[in-house]
């Protein structure tokens, strides 16, 4: 028998919505945005609707927050908040490399995983706002080379500080008086050209053994870093066709590190917006696009590191502006690709293109029915464009709910969706396996150990 592959949905909790304007819709609650209960409301609404997880980003800048609602809760305490009110949805924060320290990161998310029984992710992140180095003591912000070499050691640190306790390294043995085993615990022993880090952690192994690894550079350096470490990876596609180049290319980079492409996860991000009928969506869509500050939306372009500031708004957007992107499959900024290809294929004028960014920053928006979001779900899931999607509603809560209620038992009578979670970690809703600590620790002492010199068998 035959068993169908299981569609990964994750909600991406976006403060108001993922729509720039999202804080000025009746239908948002700004007021709302610092208050724990509104974060644990909208992931009991995912977890009643069999979500794989829930996912925050963070910015380590403020930005400006005239016209957008900036300012955000850390997204690590805000999912802590909500472990104690959940039981089985996965909770995925972001966090950064270049600005965090391994030990701090390491410790964070194991007593998040601990806390959660087992439901804690990490959206690795090198940190691509230049900004955030004056709030970090530094001079400047790093290269992106030197960004994704950090990023590697970061992570080699971490999973050896997350790997430092054998599963049975805790004995509690009241007899003895033995707490635990020493000769279970190892440093982590690690040193790099940018971080060293000497171990073990404080908090022993957790329940997933590692907190799930996630991933969202789409650049030829954030794929390569994606292909060794990502079990998860977030994505932004305009096209199917794109989609499933991406797709494709990810998972024979994974092959080629020696990783199971099945085991990672692609999940491309979908901003729907829903209504009874087609021309009611449109409307929806337009009563927000309305509402979209120009001017904030256009300095939104300069995390792209494009300046159109010199151009009216009914300008044509010059090709030129966008000559290096690259290709989906070869770009050294992932988002500017995406960018780059709305305006070679539509050929927008400047307000165009401020209007289509500000609806999810880059991400496919589809406007129509539950029936035509579902019909979109499924063509991309089954087509070989995804393994699930990042849904991000353009407004909250109530973009959410309607998709819950709508869409989602659209997708379970299909078959494409669960029904009920068959696990309680989110490992088990991804269908991850655990990773194995003692032979990781094995490999590298074996591949560590200098030719020709006896090994510990040997003297035996």
């Amino acid at each position: 028998m035959t068993v169908q592959p299981s569609l990964h949905l994750n909600l991406f909790i976006y403060p108001s919505g993922h729509h720039a304007a999202a804080w000025r819709h009746p239908s948002t609650r700004p007021e709302r945005l610092f208050d724990a209960e509104y974060y644990v409301e909208l992931a009991q609404r995912a977890e009643a609707a069999r979500f794989d997880s829930v996912f925050f980003a963070d910015w380590p800048a403020l930005g400006s927050p005239e016209h957008t609602s900036a300012g955000t809760l850390d997204p690590i305490l805000t999912l802590a908040a909500i472990a104690s009110r959940t039981e089985r949805v996965g909770l995925v924060a972001t966090a950064s490399t270049t600005y965090g320290d391994p030990y701090t990161l390491a410790r964070s998310f194991a007593s998040l995983d601990h806390l959660s029984n087992g439901r804690a992710g990490w959206n690795v992140v090198t940190t691509s706002a230049p900004d955030a180095a004056g709030n970090f003591g530094l001079a400047a912000h790093p290269d992106p080379e030197v960004r994704y070499a950090r990023a590697d050691e970061v992570l080699t640190a971490v999973t050896r500080l997350w790997d430092s306790w054998d599963e049975d390294a805790i004995l509690l043995d009241r007899e003895s008086g033995r707490y635990a085993d020493p000769a279970r615990i190892h440093p982590a022993a690690f040193v790099g050209e940018h971080v060293r880090v000497a171990g073990a952690l404080t908090v022993p192994r957790t329940p997933q053994g590692r907190p799930v690894l996630v991933q969202a550079g789409a650049s030829n350096t954030g794929r390569a870093f994606a292909a060794r470490w990502a079990e998860a990876i977030f994505t932004a596609h305009q096209r199917i066709e794109d989609a499933q180049a991406f797709y494709a290319d990810v998972k024979r980079s994974v092959l080629r590190e020696g990783r199971d492409p099945a085991r990672v996860a692609i999940l491309p991000g979908i901003s729907p917006v829903i209504g009874s009928t087609e021309e009611e969506a449109r409307s929806l869509e337009k009563e927000i696009d309305d509402l979209v500050v120009l001017g904030a939306a256009a300095a939104q372009l300069g995390s792209f590191h494009v300046d159109l500031g010199s151009l009216d708004l009914d300008d044509p957007v010059p090709l030129e502006a966008f000559a290096d992107a690259g290709t989906v499959t070869d770009n050294r900024a992932s988002r500017l690709q995406v960018v780059a290809d709305i305006v070679r294929r539509e050929r927008p004028t400047v307000r165009e293109l401020l209007r289509r960014l500000a609806g999810a920053r880059g991400h496919r928006v589809v406007v129509g029915t539950p029936v035509q979001v579902a019909d979109t779900i499924e063509e991309w899931f089954r087509s070989g464009a995804a393994d699930g999607f990042n849904v991000m509603p353009p407004l909250l809560p109530s973009g959410f709910e309607v998709f819950a209620d709508e869409v989602v038992p659209i997708l379970q009578r299909r078959g494409l969706f669960r029904t009920e979670y068959e696990g309680s970690t989110l490992r088990e809703h991804l269908g991850l396996e655990v990773p194995d600590a003692r032979a990781e620790r094995a490999e590298r002492a074996e591949s560590a150990a200098p030719a020709g010199r006896p090994t510990p068998e040997d003297v035996r």
